[in-house]
C-alpha cells in the first residue's frame, strides 16, 4: 500500500493551531485560517487568529486580542469564506470578567474583511435587555459558516436569557439551537450597548425550533447541532426548485422517553425578517427566538425504529446539494457513513469497515469522494463504485492519536489536517497542521 507524502506546515510547538472542522482555505487555496485555543483555557484563552502559506509556511496574524486572560474574551473556530477575502470567527465579549467569563452565551461572530482593512466587523447584532430587538440575539454564536455565495453566515447558538430562567427556575430551557445572519440590513443596538449589547452589521435570526422537552414519537427537538449548508446554492425540491437550507442532528424522544439523535433538516426563506407561527423573531423573557415565516424543518432519519439508533457528527452536503453524508451504525453495531437526499428516502451506507470510522468527514468538491478519518489513517471513498474493497484509499499511514480536523481546499487538490505534536522539552502536545497533495 503507497501513502501519500505528508508535508509538516507549521512547527511552533508552544500552541496549537486548531482547524476546528471549519472552513479554513482562503477563496485561492493559499491560506490556511485556525486559531490558537488553549487545552486548559480553550477558546476563552486564545488570543490570537492566524493564517498560514500552503506554499512557503509563512505565518500572519489575522486578529487579535489585546490583554486577553485566561477567561476571555477569547478568539476562535475560524472560516474562510468560499469567494472573498473574509474571515468569520468567535469572539468573546470584550465585557468579560473572572466573575463573568467567556460562556456559550457570551461570545458573538466577527468577520475581518482583508480586502478593506483590520476593523473587526460584527456580524450578529446582541441584545438582552427587553424589549429585544428583531434581527439581534440574545446570547452566543458558535461555529460560523459562510454560505456558497458569501451572503448568508450559518450558525450554532446558546440563549442567555433562557440560561439565566433556566438558573432561576431549575427547569431545563439552555437549548442549543441553529440560526443564520445574512448580508445587507445593519441591526442597531446603540442606546442599549454596554458591552453586553452590540450592533450587528448583519440581520440574525434563529431557524430551527427547540423545545425543553419533546413529546414522546414526534419529531421535536430538544437540541440542534452538527450543522452545515446544503450545497453550494442549496438543494433541488422535488418540485424543481432550488432551495436554500442548514443540514442537522436534531435530538427527538422515542415512544420510550429515550434521547435519540436524527438527520434533519431546515429550509431557508430568502426573507428572514417576519415573524413565524410560533412566535416573534426577536422572543420574549421566557421564549427563545422563533423561526421566521417560512423556515420549515423536517426530519429525513428514523434510526429510533431501529435497533441501532442515533446518527452523529456533523451533517455534509455534496456541493450539487443532492447527498448529505453523516455517521450512523451499522447492523453490526459499528459507526459507517451513510448518506440521504435533502428530500427523504431511505438512507445508503457508504462504508462497510470492520470498526468505527472516526469522523471528518468531507465531500471532495468533485462529489465523486467523500473523505474520512479511520483507524488512524485519512481516507477516500468513491461513493459511486459498488465495489467496497475497490473504492477505498487508504490516504495515510495509521498513528495514534488520529489526525483530526480535516478539510479539502475549494480545488480539490489539497488535503489540510491536524495532528498532535509533543514538545519534547516539556511533554506537552499541540496541534500543528499538515497537508497532504491529491494525486
Amino acid at each position: 500500500m503507497r501513502f501519500l507524502p505528508e508535508i509538516q506546515l507549521t512547527n511552533a510547538l508552544s500552541y496549537h493551531h486548531d482547524l476546528d472542522n471549519n472552513d479554513n482555505f482562503s477563496p485561492d487555496n493559499q491560506w490556511l485560517v485556525y486559531d490558537t485555543r488553549t487545552d486548559e483555557g480553550g477558546i476563552a484563552a486564545s488570543a490570537k487568529i492566524e493564517k498560514v502559506n500552503i506554499k512557503t509556511g509563512e505565518k500572519k496574524v489575522v486578529y487579535e486580542v489585546k490583554n486577553n486572560h485566561s477567561f476571555g474574551p477569547g478568539v476562535g473556530a475560524a472560516s474562510y469564506s468560499p469567494v472573498a477575502n473574509q474571515i468569520v470567527f468567535i469572539h468573546g465579549l470584550n465585557n468579560v470578567s473572572e466573575k463573568n467569563p467567556y460562556q456559550q452565551w457570551r461570545r458573538t461572530g466577527v468577520m475581518i474583511d482583508e480586502s478593506r482593512n483590520d476593523n473587526p466587523i460584527f456580524i450578529d447584532a446582541r441584545d438582552i435587555n427587553s424589549p429585544f430587538t428583531k434581527g439581534a440575539l440574545r446570547g452566543g454564536t458558535h461555529r460560523h459558516e459562510f454560505s456558497g455565495d458569501g451572503n448568508w453566515i450559518g450558525f450554532t447558538y446558546n440563549d442567555a436569557i433562557m440560561k439565566a430562567l433556566e438558573d432561576a427556575t431549575a427547569q431545563k430551557q439552555n437549548l442549543r439551537t441553529i440560526g443564520v445572519s445574512k448580508k445587507g440590513k445593519s441591526v442597531n443596538i446603540s442606546d442599549k450597548n454596554d458591552g453586553e449589547n452590540l450592533s450587528g452589521e448583519w440581520f440574525s435570526a434563529l431557524v430551527v425550533k427547540v423545545v425543553p422537552n419533546p413529546k414522546n414519537g414526534s419529531d421535536e427537538i430538544s437540541h440542534a447541532a452538527g450543522d452545515s449548508w446544503v450545497g453550494k446554492n442549496g438543494y433541488l425540491k422535488s418540485d424543481g426548485t432550488r432551495q436554500m437550507a442548514r443540514a442537522f442532528i436534531g435530538t427527538i424522544k422515542t415512544e420510550n422517553g429515550e434521547n435519540v439523535d436524527e438527520v434533519f433538516i431546515v429550509d431557508i426563506p430568502e426573507n428572514i425578517e417576519i415573524d413565524g407561527e410560533f412566535g416573534s423573531l426577536e422572543g420574549t423573557e421566557s421564549q427563545l427566538p422563533q423561526p421566521p415565516k417560512g423556515a420549515s424543518q423536517r426530519r429525513l432519519t428514523f434510526t429510533s425504529k431501529t435497533s441501532q439508533a442515533g446518527c452523529t457528527g456533523i451533517v455534509r452536503s455534496n456541493f450539487e446539494g443532492s447527498l448529505l453524508a453523516f455517521l450512523a451504525k451499522d447492523e453490526k453495531n459499528i459507526k459507517q457513513i451513510f448518506t440521504i437526499s435533502p428530500n427523504g428516502g431511505n438512507p445508503k451506507q457508504i462504508t462497510f469497515h470492520k470498526s468505527d470510522v472516526e469522523g471528518s468527514v468531507r465531500w471532495h468538491p468533485s462529489g465523486k469522494s467523500i473523505f474520512y478519518i479511520w483507524n488512524g489513517s485519512i481516507c477516500e471513498i468513491e461513493i459511486n463504485d459498488l465495489d467496497f474493497e475497490k473504492q477505498i484509499r487508504i490516504i495515510s499511514k495509521s498513528s495514534t492519536p488520529s489526525p483530526t480536523n480535516l478539510v479539502i481546499s475549494h480545488d480539490g487538490k489539497t488535503i489540510a489536517f491536524n495532528r498532535l505534536l509533543e514538545n519534547l522539552a516539556n511533554g506537552i502536545k499541540t496541534k500543528q497542521v499538515f497537508l497532504i497533495k491529491l494525486e
